[in-house]
This record gives structure tokens, sequence and C-alpha cells, in this order.
């Protein structure tokens, strides 16, 4: 299996090798130290989120500009939560990285980081996934205004929604619930903006892509 990058993600993976403008102060990050600096930021951002500050020591350590460490961990990020999430092999990372047009050391540099850091970052992706909250139930009601003090006579129909929720945690289940409301016509649309995607997911480029991505 290979990763599907975005042409945002090609760009932000691309900072790795850009300079400041100047070419004074190019990221040399074929050097596997600024490589683990790197990968080692995006791991702690995982963990505890990302951290503006981080950016800025990381900027003034490597005499870049904070933009550019800010892109290039993001990369990073989505490069190696994806890669752990599906557990690619490492010839398939190799080829994904490939479509990137870095060099080898970079790409073996890359490979390490995978290899050394997968397992980890997948069991932060778990712990992530534990804590969001799942569909439990959906209750609904129509309420419509029929008058008011200054008009008497008039229709104002609103769906009101409340969605039951479940989180899961080490010491059980907690459920909440969200209250929300709406007209009718707003609902209607968001029926109709739905079915149009899943209608999408049905199509033969999405089944392409859902593969790819399983």
């Amino acid at each position: 299996m290979l990763l599907v990058l975005s042409e945002d993600h090609k760009e932000h993976l691309s900072f790795l090798t850009k300079t400041d403008g100047s070419g004074k102060n190019s990221l040399r990050l074929l050097r596997v130290e600024v490589v683990e600096e790197f990968g080692r930021i995006a791991l702690d951002f995982l963990r505890k989120g990302t951290n503006p500050k981080i950016y800025e020591g990381a900027a003034r350590k490597l005499c870049v500009p904070v933009e550019m460490v800010q892109h290039g961990v993001e990369g990073l990020m989505f490069l190696m939560t994806e890669s752990s999430k599906h557990m690619i092999s490492e010839v398939d990372f190799m080829d994904s990285v490939l479509a990137l047009g870095f060099g080898e050391e970079l790409n073996q540099s890359l490979l390490q980081l995978y290899v050394q850091h997968k397992h980890q970052v997948r069991s932060i992706l778990s712990q992530l996934l534990c804590n969001q909250p799942a569909y439990h139930n959906l209750e609904w009601r129509l309420d419509v205004q029929l008058a008011s003090r200054s008009v008497r006579h008039q229709i104002v129909p609103m769906v009101t929604i409340r969605l039951l929720l479940t989180r899961s945690s080490d010491v059980g289940s907690t459920k909440s619930c969200m209250d929300l409301q709406t007209d009718p016509i707003s609902l209607l649309h968001m029926i109709s903006t739905l079915e149009a995607a899943l209608a999408a997911v049905k199509t033969s480029h999405a089944r392409r892509i859902l593969r790819n991505i399983k």
C-alpha cells in the first residue's frame, strides 16, 4: 500500500530541503540529527499538542524562519501518523517518499525514523481514538411558533435535535448530549449534502482511494 500525499502535504514536506531565500540558512536535513530533531518535535506534538514556543526554539537553533520549521514538522507528523496507522511496509514507505523527490540519504533517514517510532505512534493514536466521542442515539422534536407579542399570525417551524454520545475511558464509559436547533430548510440542505457525500463514496474514484488507505 502506498500513501496518498496531497499537494499541501508535499509542499509542507518540501520545506525539509528549502532555504530561507538568501541561500545562507539552508536546512541541511540530509543530516540525521536534524531529521531526528524534527521527528522528536512531531512525536511530542502528537502526545501533548502543538506549542508555538517549540517552533520558535527550533527555528533559533537552526537559524531558519519559524514557518519553515512549522511546515516541516506538520509534514512529518502526517507522514508518520498515516504510515504508522496503516503499518505500511518499509518498501511501500520508500516508494511513497520517492514521490517527494528527496535524495537517497534523506529517504533513508525518514525510513529509519518511521521504523524506530511506528509502534509508539500507533500507541499514541489508539489513546487519542479511545477518547473520541461515539454516536449512541438521536432524539428530535418539531416545534412550531404560531404567534408572538408582535406578530399574532405566523408559522415558524424549528427542529430540535438531541445527539447522545458515549466516550470510553479506562474507568468506564460516560454519556453526554449535544442539543442542536435548526430550521427545516437548513436541515434539508444538510441532508442533501450528506447524501451527496455518501454517493461520492460509492464512485470508482473514491473506491480506488479507499483501497490505498485501508
